[in-house]
C-alpha cells in the first residue's frame, strides 16, 4: 500500500506559510492539507480561497513537481466556496455530509471543475450516506477527533470506523484513498494504518517539532515496520 503523509497547515506558523509548505515537502511529505473553518460549522476560523492561491506556487518539490493541495472544507454551506478552492488551485476537495443539503449534488459539482472529491465524517456520524455514493469519491476522510482545533488527543473509537470505511472501500472496487485526520502521531500511526488507512493528516505532530525530516522519517518508519 502507498501512504500518504498531509501536513496540516493549521499547525503551521502562520507568518512564514510559504516556508513551511517548502520545509514539510522538502521533509519528504506527500500532500499539504487545508482545514479550512468557517465559525459556523465548526467554532473556529481559518483561512480561505485566496491563502490557498497565494500558497499553490509554493506546493511543489525542489524539482519542480507539484504536491497535491488536499482542502478539508469545514464549513456551511459548501458548494460556492468549493467552487473558489478549484479556482484557487486545489487538487482535492472533502467536506462534511451533513453540511449540504443535497450530498450527490455537490459531489458532482465538485467533479465537474476537475476536481477530486471526498466526504468527512465526524467521530459519532453514522457512514450510511456511503450506502449511495460511494462509487464517486476520490477519498474518504475519517475524523479521529472533534473538528474545530487542533492538537487534540486520537479517539479510540475512530479505528472501527477505520475498518468499517476500508470494507466498503474494498467492497466497492474502486481507488478510494482513506485518510484520517485527528491525533496522528509517530507512536498511533502503525495502528491507523493497520485499521485501513493510508493517508494521514498531522498537524502538530510535524510543525510543531523542531526537526520535521525526523519526525516524518520516523512515521514512515513505523509505517512500514
Amino acid at each position: 500500500m502507498s501512504y500518504r503523509i498531509a501536513p496540516s497547515i493549521l499547525a503551521a506558523d502562520f507568518a512564514r506559510l510559504g516556508d513551511e509548505i517548502k520545509n514539510v515537502i522538502a521533509a519528504g511529505c506527500d500532500w499539504i492539507h487545508f482545514d479550512v473553518m468557517d465559525n459556523h460549522y465548526v467554532p473556529n476560523l481559518t483561512f480561505g480561497p485566496m491563502i490557498c492561491s497565494a500558497l499553490k506556487p509554493h506546493a511543489k518539490t525542489a524539482a519542480g513537481v507539484a504536491v497535491p493541495i488536499d482542502v478539508h472544507l469545514m464549513v456551511q454551506p459548501v458548494d460556492a466556496l468549493a467552487g473558489a478552492f478549484v479556482e484557487a488551485g486545489a487538487d482535492l476537495i472533502s467536506f462534511h455530509p451533513d453540511a449540504v443539503s443535497h450530498v450527490h449534488r455537490s459531489i458532482q459539482a465538485i467533479q465537474g471543475q476537475g476536481c477530486k472529491v471526498g466526504l468527512v465524517f465526524n467521530p459519532a456520524q453514522p457512514l450510511d450516506v456511503l450506502d449511495w455514493v460511494i462509487e464517486d469519491l476520490d477519498l474518504i476522510l475519517v475524523m479521529s477527533v472533534n473538528p474545530g482545533f487542533g492538537g487534540q488527543g486520537f479517539i479510540d473509537s475512530a479505528l472501527r470506523k477505520i475498518e468499517e470505511v476500508r470494507r466498503r472501500i474494498t467492497a466497492s472496487g474502486k481507488d478510494i484513498r482513506l485518510e484520517v485526520d485527528g491525533g496522528i502521531k509517530v507512536d498511533n500511526i502503525r495502528r491507523v494504518a493497520d485499521a485501513g488507512a493510508d493517508t494521514f493528516v498531522a498537524g502538530s505532530a510535524i510543525f510543531g517539532k523542531p526537526d520535521y525530516r525526523s519526525v516524518v522519517s520516523a512515521m514512515r518508519a513505523a509505517l512500514t515496520s
